[in-house]
């Protein structure tokens, strides 16, 4: 099939890519010129492994193209995908000005039917908006369904190629293409049909839904931590012990410093918005988001504690494994590494940081608040104490002997997790985790 992908971003590029993989011709679509042409050179914008390497390879095949016109992707394509961002506003609910702007052209630029997904995570009812632009405006025919994306950054590609289900909504007007999507995504059917149809108001639900219930298990886990922290126990074993519990699994049971990126807080909050916008508030988030905002407070007062009270920070160097806010990542949009380097930094301490990915988009944003290293042990250079602040792997297995020689003196404090305390501690380190013993 032709495909157009509107919008060259992390869920954009992503998906483009993984469709020209599997053999369809795909034109992706974004009006920032200087992106467009690095991605023709084979230049990724963003770190997400395996993407460069379908992208190079269907850029070289010719199934893969990049362009600034709408109107040369979306006249050629079968089917269509909004992959544009959706902010968060400023009263919580996603801003869907970049939607609304790419149908209008899409009004002015169409000379065919329009078949098209919205693939970014929008609000329940933005079919709806976006068919009522369309009935407004719109001359060619057209039918407007929901494909939400589920990728994770970091194994986005792999998500992709292999997905746990492909959701498809479609109000009644759409039941005729459903052939045509069952054999756009055929290639990852081939075990199993992992393709859910349901009504377009579902399946934009099931996005925020989904993201909504990991965010929950992350603040639940952080709240047991904290309270294990308060009454003598280990989260690592209360975390084992439900994990194991086939109704409840072992995914996102890992305490921290709360989660951050792009898609946890902002569809919180947005789900939280059309709950009120619905007339109710939808309690089991408002608790979510509360414990999310206070884990990074109680993890520096943790730090305080440590050395008496805030006061005592002051002229202290810390050093700080990981900036990206989860590994495998450049992304630290909402990341709570860099909102604890801020309150360390506001608290007159220095920070040295290094992250094996995400130091330029850092550095672009957050200038001269905190020095970089070149590598994670050179960071430990003059540094009274380690933060673990990011779960990348290279930081999981380290050389104890050498971070020991390296600190001012052996202080560690893991804001991850990443190691067993009663290790740590028989090296002759002092140790702060998140709710261990």
């Amino acid at each position: 099939m032709k495909i157009c992908i509107i919008g060259t971003g992390y869920v954009g590029l992503v998906t483009g890519a993984c469709f020209a993989q599997t053999g369809n011709t795909v034109y992706c679509v974004d009006k920032d010129a200087d992106k467009i042409a690095k991605l023709e050179e084979g230049i990724i914008p963003i770190f997400e492994p395996g993407l460069d390497t379908y992208v190079k390879n269907n850029v070289e095949k010719g199934r893969l193209h990049f362009t600034t016109s709408l109107a040369e992707a979306i006249n050629q394509a079968d089917i269509s995908f909004i992959a544009v961002g959706t902010p968060q506003d400023k009263d919580g609910s996603a801003d869907l000005k970049y939607v609304k702007a790419v149908c209008e052209e899409i009004c002015e630029v169409a000379t065919k039917k329009v078949v098209i997904a919205t693939k970014s995570t929008v609000p329940v009812g933005t079919g709806d908006q976006i068919e009522a632009i369309f009935k407004e405006k719109l001359k060619q025919d057209f039918v407007v369904f929901s494909n939400p994306e589920f990728l994770k950054e970091g194994d986005a590609v792999n998500d992709f190629m292999k997905p746990d289900r492909v959701v498809l909504g479609l109000n009644e007007d759409g039941e005729h293409i459903k052939d045509q999507l069952n054999e756009l995504y055929s290639p990852f059917n081939h075990q199993k049909n992992r393709v859910i149809f349901m009504s377009r108001r579902s399946a934009e639900i099931t996005k925020y839904a989904a993201n909504s219930m990991l965010a929950l298990r992350i603040s639940f886990m952080n709240e047991m931590a904290n309270f294990c922290d308060a009454a003598g126990a280990d989260i690592n074993d209360v975390r084992r012990g439900i994990g194991s519990d086939p109704r409840i699994g072992p995914a996102f049971l890992y305490p921290g410093l709360g989660y951050g990126g792009s898609c946890f807080p902002k569809d919180v909050k947005a789900m939280l918005r059309a709950g009120e916008d619905h007339g109710m508030a939808i309690k089991t988030l408002v608790a979510t988001d509360d414990v999310n905002q206070h884990q990074v407070p109680m993890y520096f007062d943790k730090i305080c504690k440590h050395y008496g009270d805030e006061s005592n920070l002051k002229g202290k160097q810390f050093a700080v494994w990981g900036l990206a806010f989860k590994a495998k990542t450049d992304d630290i949009r909402e990341s709570q590494a860099i909102r604890l380097i801020d309150k360390l930094v506001e608290a007159g301490a220095k920070v040295t940081a290094f992250d094996p990915e995400a130091m330029p988009n850092t550095k672009s944003e957050n200038g001269d608040k905190m020095t970089y290293a070149k590598n994670a042990m050179s960071c430990l250079d003059n540094a009274d104490a380690l933060v673990i602040a990011t779960d990348w792997n290279e930081f999981k297995s380290p050389d104890f002997a050498e971070i020991k020689a390296k600190l001012k003196s052996p202080v560690l404090f893991d804001a991850r997790n990443l190691y067993n305390a009663k290790y740590v501690k028989g090296l002759g380190f002092e140790y702060v985790g998140v709710g261990v013993r």
